[in-house]
This record gives C-alpha cells, structure tokens and sequence, in this order.
C-alpha cells in the first residue's frame, strides 16, 4: 500500500475519530528520514517548476489541525524549497468585518492560486464548520439569512455548508484547480508536551497564547467538529489525509510523500515550442556566440 492510499479518507463512515492512530506505526531512524525529506523537497521543486511554466493547473494545499498540530512548521521544512515566484502562503485569521459581509467563501475565492501556482492555506474554508459548530453563537452577527437564534445552528444548516464546500470543490476541479487536503490528528497528550514547551522555553514563549488554553477546553467538542467535517467534505476525488502529527518528522515526510505522488499524477511537462521558434533560437545562440549581438 502506497503512502497516499495509506492515508486517503474518502468519506465511509467515521465515528470515532480517536480511532485514527496520531503516531506511525513505523518511525524511520532520523536520518533515513531527513535524508527521504530532502530528496521529496528536491521533486516537489521541480515539478512546480513545470507546474508554474505549463501554466495549466492551479493547487491548493489545506492545512487543517487543532493548535500545535505543526503547520507551520511542516511549511517550513516541506515546501520552503519551492520557487517563491509561484509559490504562496494564506493565513486565514478570524474573519474581518469586511469578510463577514460577504458569502463565507468569498475571503477563499480572493486567495486561490493562478493557473501553474501553488497556494498553501494555513487553515482554510473549513474553519467555517469548525469553530462555528463548537462556537454557533458567533453565527448570530453574521447577518445570515434564517439565523437568529441558535435553534437555527444545527445539522441541517452544517449539511448545506458541507454541501457548499463539497460542490466549491467540484467547481474548482472543473476549472484546473487540484485541492490536496490535510488533517494534522495531533493527540490531547502531544497538545498538551508542545504547549508545555512553548512555556518552558523562553525563545517558544512568543507562540504561546492565553486564548489556546480557552480553546483547549473545547477539545471534545472539536473532536466531534473535525469528525463531522472529515465524514461530510471527504470524496474519493477530493479525499482528505488524516495524517498521524504526534511526530512532526514523521508527519512531514508522510506529507512530502503524499504532494509529490499527487503532482506527478498531474504530469506537468514545460511548454513545447515549435520547429520554427527552436530554428530561431539556434540562430539566436550562433549570433551571441560570434558577439552578434
């Protein structure tokens, strides 16, 4: 079984997500993985670069995952190799008043790739059946039509999100852009060693945040969200990986592993040009040779 098959959820019923392991059951030694991680970075670079010059397919790659999980971290160890020029990160933060008097989507259409870019989402469009089912009360100043109440925060205003991200998907697939999903699954023990550093050393003191310990309290709750959302936004053509994040080596690797089967599958190729643009440019290197030009 291939890494990306290993861990591709495609939406069979998940009830207990507790169930899915937050370790491997294989850890390399460090170096076979650093070694593993260097070569996928060296392969995801040069496929971009055909990516970027073939200008056809755009991709976004979520990151989605409780506090700690290791985002940015996997950013910066995975795809920090890749070309800036077509290459970007989104951070998405509590929404903006601004934000908020659109449709939920509207701050993701703003931040979706060009065609031969990559975009990494920091979090994503999926924050919007996370944090507002464990907090629904933050529905009610959304100015969303038939929202007044919390009685009208239930399943089946969750099932018409779901729906609307599902088809949002369908949508971008349609049009050349490939989603490649990630769920972090970090466990409450592993939170709760990170967050312990974060406090113990003074160079990780800047990360740490009161409001991360009120969020913690919600632990349950978010199982239950993410549980949800994994369950009713997982297709088999636009699967999320759960991905086991106790261990960030591991979880790079297994995510490097995972980027570089998709982007082959797209087989990005540079641009062909013609016999006559080649003839050109062979009179064009003759001539700079001779100091012609």
């Amino acid at each position: 079984m291939s890494t990306e098959s290993r861990y591709r959820y495609t939406g069979e019923p998940l009830e207990d997500l507790s169930k899915w392991a937050t370790r491997a059951a294989r850890v390399p030694e460090q170096a076979v993985i650093d070694d593993a991680l260097a070569a996928n970075v060296a392969t995801l670079s040069d496929l971009q670069s055909r990516l970027y010059a073939q200008k056809e397919t755009g991709v976004i790659v979520i990151l989605q995952g409780m506090d700690t999980a290791g985002k940015d971290g996997l950013i910066r160890h995975v795809l920090s190799g890749l070309n800036p020029a077509g290459t970007s990160v989104v951070s998405f933060k509590q929404p903006t008043n601004r934000q908020l008097s659109h449709d939920f989507l509207w701050r993701v259409n703003r931040e979706l790739p060009e065609r031969g870019e990559i975009r990494i989402f920091n979090r994503s469009q999926y924050e919007d059946v996370l944090i507002s089912r464990v907090h629904p009360e933050m529905l009610l100043t959304q100015h969303i039509p038939g929202v007044t109440t919390l009685a009208d925060v239930g399943d089946a205003f969750f099932d018409r999100r779901y729906r609307d991200l599902r088809h949002f998907e369908t949508y971008l697939r349609h049009q050349g852009f490939v989603t490649i999903k990630f769920f972090l699954h970090l466990s409450r023990d592993e939170q709760t060693r990170r967050f312990e550093r974060r406090i113990e050393i003074p160079s990780k003191n800047w990360k740490f945040s009161p409001s991360d310990m009120q969020e913690r309290a919600f632990w349950n709750d978010y199982q239950v969200a993410y549980t949800k959302m994994l369950t009713n936004t997982a297709t088999k053509k636009d699967p999320w990986y759960i991905i086991p994040a106790d261990d960030k080596g591991v979880a790079r690797l297994i995510v490097s592993n995972i980027l570089v089967k998709r982007l082959q599958d797209l087989r990005p190729t540079y641009p062909q040009v013609t016999p006559e643009t080649q003839a050109q440019l062979r009179q064009t290197l003759v001539k700079l040779k001779n100091n012609e030009l």
